[in-house]
């Protein structure tokens, strides 16, 4: 029996052809994971992140076409996709798109033919994507305040979402607000979650599962009225 070395879901290291006996099983994630490695461009931990993502925001939002904001690759946009055949399109929008974004798209469309023509690619910033009530906006790890404008323009098209933030500001003033209690980045995302229940919205926090990265927090919120209200 072979024995396989340490494998960290946190690596930065891209999964490739050597790491596909890692992925074994005919579930969806193993066989997802299987088209990321032959693929060869994706970080490792961005498999795990967008899964854990996906499969969370899923549990609680159906349907609705999917925005996935700082995309980079665009993984849990076609992840989301694969987990809901319900939603008709997705979007995977980036200031600046991965050359090899494309690779992992064809990988994928050809693993799920059903996915051919209902992931679109757009370069442009966040502000700049019009967005709807129906849609479900998620976004891993938009960096650093970036964060808070995925939750600004969903919040004001009342869009749901689903976002796992990273890189805080610890200089800002909703990292000092609870400073005596809690680190500068737990007090930054509470800041976040209060924002988004003062706007309207039922909230859920989560964490992703443990291993994959330090910041594992996970706001989903659906506003309370419109085409989805909770």
């Amino acid at each position: 029996m072979t024995v396989l070395p340490i494998f960290s879901h946190a690596s930065t290291a891209r999964l490739t052809p050597h790491d596909l006996e890692r992925f074994p099983g005919e579930g969806l994630f193993d066989r997802i994971a299987r088209v990321v490695c032959e693929a060869g461009c994706l970080p490792r931990k961005e498999l795990y992140e967008g899964w854990e993502v996906a499969r969370r925001a899923r549990r609680l939002f159906r349907g609705g076409r999917v925005i996935d904001l700082a995309a980079g690759h665009g993984l849990l946009a076609h992840v989301m996709l694969l987990l809901d055949d319900t939603s008709a399109s997705a979007i995977a929008a980036d200031p600046s798109l991965p050359p090899s974004a494309s690779k992992l798209h064809d990988a994928l469309r050809a693993q799920w033919p059903r996915l051919d023509g209902r992931v679109h690619f757009i370069e442009k910033g966040i502000e700049d994507i019009e967005l709807t009530p129906e849609d479900v906006v998620v976004s891993a790890h938009a960096c650093g305040a970036l964060t808070d404008v995925v939750l600004a323009c969903a919040s004001a098209a009342r869009a749901r979402v689903a976002v796992l933030p990273c890189c805080h500001h610890l200089d800002s003033d909703d990292a000092r607000k609870l400073a005596g209690w809690v680190d500068g980045s737990l007090s930054i995302d509470i800041a976040r979650a209060q924002r988004l229940e003062r706007e309207g919205y039922r909230l859920w926090t989560q964490s992703i599962a443990p291993g994959i990265t330090p910041k594992a927090r996970l706001l989903l919120g659906q506003p309370l009225h419109g085409p989805h209200g909770a």
